[in-house]
């Protein structure tokens, strides 16, 4: 059992993050903020996976000023990424956002973090200070001869003082790098100094294949050690595919319950159909159903498949021409290798149709 590390909560719209709640997914959105169309879309592509919470460049007024006709079309939290520009953070306020990106000690003179905390204190809204290795002052690049965990944590420590000294606590920092043992070495360190919750992420990780692996590594290690309360897994992909990796992550430490949970085997020369393939694509069908309570296993062995896989509620085992469909371990039907998908998603649906009618007959 994760003992995870005792954090102040703050709250990002509906959503709350550190204290006991449960540890978020968040994504970010690659489309044109001033495009509200494309960028509705997107939000709602990652609500459907399981976004929990969604953040929006800004660069621009002309985006900015967007913010609250995007805001008034999505379900799920809005944060505003902004850099620099201190009216910025003032317009995304005034349009209703649920949460602020930005760093105090980059945007201004001291008046000017001032009248951005005074307008998100009348509306409570949080303000994650995000350090990363690549944007880290001069003067500590400098002193510590580049980027390293300690300019990270004491360039977080500069901008969260900005924020407590003008009695503002609702904090969540980020540490990101795009090296994973810095980024580890960074929180690990900031951890043991303040409480605000942590937001984790590996930066600039790389396309799906090498990201994956480098977010899992990063993010899975510091949430094995209890350290962490809403995550990002950051790819050169849909961001889809991000929510996906990260509530992935999140499973395979037991931090998630819901949500679909898709086993194979690796196969071997005892297989006797292309279980590479035939992974793929039953993972690929099963993608409407990832936010489904449901377990799901694909096997390439005909005799020890379904033992094997006993835990799943249901799934697939190859054999020499023909495909075997069990549910819980137990053998149910038997089809010619060329229906087994198709087969095994009928079987699927009636078990999604099963769980509905259940919980619609469950009282409140």
């Amino acid at each position: 059992m994760i003992q995870r590390r005792k954090t102040r909560p703050v709250r990002v719209g509906k959503v709350v993050v550190g204290g006991d709640a449960p540890i978020t997914v968040q994504s970010m959105t690659k489309t044109d903020t001033r495009d509200v169309r494309a960028t509705r879309d997107q939000i709602w592509a990652l609500e459907a996976a399981g976004c929990d919470i969604v953040r929006v460049a800004v660069p621009v007024r002309e985006a900015a000023e967007k913010l609250g006709e995007i805001k008034s079309r999505i379900r799920i939290p809005l944060v505003a990424d902004i850099h620099f520009n201190y009216k910025l953070a003032l317009i995304a306020l005034q349009q209703g956002v649920d949460g602020l990106r930005l760093n105090p000690g980059n945007i201004g003179e001291r008046w000017c973090v001032e009248e951005v905390v005074k307008l998100a204190a009348e509306r409570k809204i949080p303000i994650r200070i995000g350090v990363n290795a690549g944007s880290l002052e001069k003067d500590l690049l400098k002193k510590y001869n580049g980027p390293t965990a300690e300019g990270m944590v004491e360039s977080a420590l500069r901008h969260i003082h900005i924020l407590e000294d003008l009695n503002y606590p609702e904090i969540k920092i980020s540490l990101k790098a795009s090296d994973p043992l810095m980024m580890i070495e960074a929180y690990r360190m900031l951890a043991g100094k303040v409480d605000y919750p942590l937001h984790l992420g590996v930066t600039e990780a790389g396309t799906p294949g090498i990201g994956t692996i480098k977010s899992a590594v990063g993010i899975g290690t510091l949430l094995a050690e209890g350290i962490g309360d809403t995550i990002r897994v950051s790819l050169s992909a849909d961001p889809v595919e991000e929510v996906r990796v990260g509530l992935e992550i999140l499973k395979a430490l037991g931090l998630r319950k819901h949500g679909m949970t898709f086993v194979a085997c690796p196969s071997c020369g005892r297989a006797d159909v292309d279980l590479i393939a035939l992974a793929k694509k039953v993972e690929e069908r099963m993608a409407p159903y990832a936010n489904k309570d449901i377990h799901i296993a694909v096997m390439g062995c005909e005799v020890n498949g379904p033992g094997e896989a006993r835990a799943a509620e249901l799934g697939v085992a190859g054999g020499k021409g023909i495909g075997l469909i069990f549910k819980k371990g137990e053998v149910i039907r038997k089809v010619p290798e060329v229906q087994i998908v198709d087969a095994l998603m009928e079987e699927v649906e009636k078990l999604v149709a099963e769980k509905e009618a259940t919980t619609a007959a469950s009282p409140d």
